[in-house]
C-alpha cells in the first residue's frame, strides 16, 4: 500500500541525558518504544526537533521530539505541522499526566492542557485546542511537589508498571494511525478511568 497522508506523532520531554530517565519524559520514552517496534530512528534534526521516519501500517509517518526544553514545546510543534502540511486530525501529542494514576492511559480528541506546560506551548502556538493527545499517567507525588516529582527518575518498581503503559500506548498509536483518535479512544480508553 503506497503512503498516504503524513501523521505527526509528538512526544513530549526535556532533551539532554540528565532528562532522560525522568517522569516528566514519558513521551520521549513512549516514543522511543515505538520507533523501535515499528524499525524507525531519530537519525535528523529539524525545526528544532529530533524526527524519525518512514512508512508505518500504511501511512506516512512522521515521530518528533521536541528540544526546546518541555515549556516551548510549541516552538517546534507548530513549524512541523506547517511545513509537512499536517491536519490537525493527523496530529498526535505524547505526554505525561499528574492527574491519571501511575501507568494508566488516556486518549482524548482535544480539550484544554490540563496545567500540562508543554500542552499550553503547543496550544498557544497552534491557535486551538482541537488536536489528538495521549495521556500517560504517572500519579500525583506524596509530598505535593510536583515540580520535584516530574523532573525526577522512575523508582525501580515504578518501571515495569511504565513498561507495561507504554506497550499498551505504542498499541493505541498503531490504532491511531490506521483508524484514527475516535477508534482509539474507544478501544483503549475502556476500563482506564
Amino acid at each position: 500500500m503506497s503512503p498516504v497522508a503524513t501523521v505527526l506523532i509528538v512526544g513530549l520531554g526535556n532533551p539532554g541525558p540528565e532528562y532522560a530517565g525522568n517522569r516528566h519524559n514519558a513521551g520521549f520514552q513512549c516514543l522511543a518504544r515505538f520507533a523501535e517496534r515499528y524499525g524507525l530512528r531519530f537519525s535528523y534534526y529539524r525545526f528544532r526537533a529530533s524526527l524519525a521516519s518512514g512508512s508505518v501500517l500504511g501511512r506516512r509517518l512522521l515521530l518528533a521530539r521536541p528540544l526546546t526544553y518541555m515549556n516551548e514545546s510549541g516552538q517546534a510543534v507548530q513549524p512541523l505541522v506547517h511545513h509537512y502540511g499536517i491536519s490537525l486530525a493527523d496530529l498526535l501529542v505524547v505526554y505525561d499526566d499528574l492527574d491519571l494514576p501511575l501507568g494508566r492511559i488516556r486518549l482524548r480528541a482535544r480539550g484544554s492542557s490540563g496545567g500540562h506546560r508543554g500542552l499550553e506551548s503547543i496550544i498557544r502556538h497552534l491557535g486551538t485546542t482541537e488536536f489528538p493527545r495521549l495521556r500517560l499517567g504517572i500519579g500525583r507525588p506524596p509530598n505535593g511537589d510536583a515540580v520535584e516529582y516530574v523532573l525526577s527518575d522512575w523508582l525501580p518498581e515504578e518501571r515495569p508498571v511504565m513498561e507495561a503503559a507504554y506497550e499498551r500506548a505504542v498499541e493505541a498509536i498503531a490504532c491511531f494511525i490506521r483508524e484514527g483518535i475516535v477508534a482509539a479512544m474507544n478501544r483503549y480508553n475502556a476500563g482506564e478511568e
